[in-house]
């Protein structure tokens, strides 16, 4: 997503010299520095709507939406050590965003900022935007564990608590039957906290993760932590810290440790070893995996049991292949629990983008880029009503396209359904839906009759 979300911004390098809505301007309103000589402000509407989306992409994952957007132009000789220094002389303080290129968080007093900053073709672009409300989780990432790479059978331990999860997540496919389900009192303001599966496995939600529990065997589905699930070149780095991360604080007596992943398109992490389970005092076998689909949406998985045999009978063994990880990797899917129709009430909401660029055979020259982006929006209201709103933009850069769709009706929830009329062209569309578990939260999955998915998070 992170490349999609680099390419859109080739949406916003235009030509502004001849468009009446980019005006010269000697500062920035949001932030209160000096512009340098022929600096310019893109004021059109459109623009300014797009370009908040893609702020909000990532702001979203601190918990915060953009309020105020800010879209400027900055001659070629303008750096970002020249804006760094004017900010700072300015009384604001920068950190990067985390596992983000090229965007960085401002603070000021009670002000908060995110800001972008590019090369565009005829200068550097760069984007403002004031925060809703205080983004959480907004310091520089740890330094990286360090790891003695010529021993790979053992590990170190770090007993630091994990750092906490971000909230956005993307939709995983619905993959088995779903099964009936089981109310207890809320948890978190959600109805449903536990999912009986037909094969006899049962979920429950946890505060760091979904534990699912057949047997003598546990499997903990680790919500998103953007310590863990930060993308590292080094699959073997990458994986040492996220053992160090979401798995180390709760063992002890840690014997060898074989680090088994497997590089590949969508690579495999597999590690396994005994330690001892500080919550039990029992001594137990650990297997910590993950298989990164190309689409990110790959969660670590943490398979408690007895020992190995229970492991292997249940999962089969290690086999040093890319191939046939369906059964582990789907345990993944296990994170699934249905929606009450009290749970939905209130604004749920998604963005998304995507581009292609285009180059020409000969000269290497770009050719154009193709871009889409698209914003959905939904509110459940008290009796039974809802509304939602449908934004895109898409085509050539340069000659977009732009659409808007709003719809009204009633709505019905059911466990694992929820039908909305008076959807396109007045039909009544039934939705398969489900609640995926988070950090303190829940996202919304909505999946229409021709498999289009929504991931939607509530806004605050």
């Amino acid at each position: 997503m992170k490349l999609l979300t680099t390419a859109l911004c080739i949406l916003f390098v235009l030509n502004c010299t001849a468009q009446k809505n980019v005006i010269p301007v000697s500062s920035s309103a949001i932030t209160g520095i000096t512009l340098p000589a022929e600096s310019k402000q893109d004021k059109r509407m459109l623009l300014v709507a797009a370009s908040k989306m893609l702020l909000e992409f990532v702001s979203k994952k601190q918990g915060t939406g953009i309020e105020t957007i800010e879209l400027l132009y900055l001659p070629a000789t303008y750096t970002i050590d020249s804006l760094k220094v004017a900010l700072q002389n300015a009384n604001w303080t920068i950190a990067p965003v985390d596992g983000e290129k090229d965007y960085y968080w401002l603070q000021q007093n009670n002000k908060q900022v995110l800001s972008y900053f590019t090369s565009g073709k005829k200068g550097k672009d760069v984007y403002f935007g004031e925060t809703a409300q205080s983004a959480s989780n907004i310091q520089p990432a740890p330094p990286a564990v360090t790891i003695n790479t010529e021993n790979t059978n053992t590990i170190p331990v770090n007993n630091t608590p994990p750092v906490e999860t971000q909230n956005t997540v993307p939709a995983p496919p619905i993959t088995n039957d779903l099964p009936p389900v089981t109310s207890v009192p809320p948890s978190n303001g959600y109805t449903f906290v536990i999912t009986n599966w037909d094969d006899g496995w049962v979920s429950t939600v946890k505060e760091d993760f979904v534990e699912v529990i057949k047997g003598n065997i546990k499997v903990l589905v680790h919500f998103p932590n953007k310590t863990a699930d930060a993308y590292n070149t080094v699959l073997k780095e990458g994986d040492y810290t996220a053992w160090n991360t979401l798995v180390a604080p709760r063992y002890s007596n840690l014997k060898i440790l074989e680090w088994k992943s497997i590089q590949s398109w969508e690579s495999i992490s597999f590690m396994e070893g005994d330690a001892t389970e500080n919550a039990t005092g029992k001594n137990v076998h650990i297997v910590f995996f993950k298989k990164h689909y190309s689409n990110g949406s790959g969660r670590y998985l943490e398979f408690v049991s007895d020992n190995k045999a229970d492991y292997e009978n249940e999962f089969g063994s290690y086999h040093n292949t890319e191939f046939k990880w369906d059964k582990t990797a789907n345990m993944q899917y296990r994170n699934k629990f249905s929606v009450a129709a009290n749970d939905i009430i209130g604004k749920w909401s998604t963005t998304d983008y995507a581009s292609i660029s285009y180059y020409y055979v000969n000269t290497g020259g770009s050719a154009g880029t193709s871009t889409t982006a698209t914003a959905d929006e939904f509110t459940f209201l008290p009796g039974d009503t809802y509304q939602s709103q449908h934004s895109g933009a898409s085509g050539m850069v340069g000659n977009m396209k732009f659409s808007n769709q709003e719809y009204k009706g009633q709505t019905t929830v059911t466990n694992w359904n929820i039908v909305l009329t008076n959807r396109f062209q007045g039909a009544t569309e039934k939705y398969d839906s489900y609640f995926e578990a988070l950090k303190g939260g829940r996202a919304l999955i909505l999946k229409d009759r021709l498999n289009y998915s929504y991931t939607l998070v509530k806004q605050q």
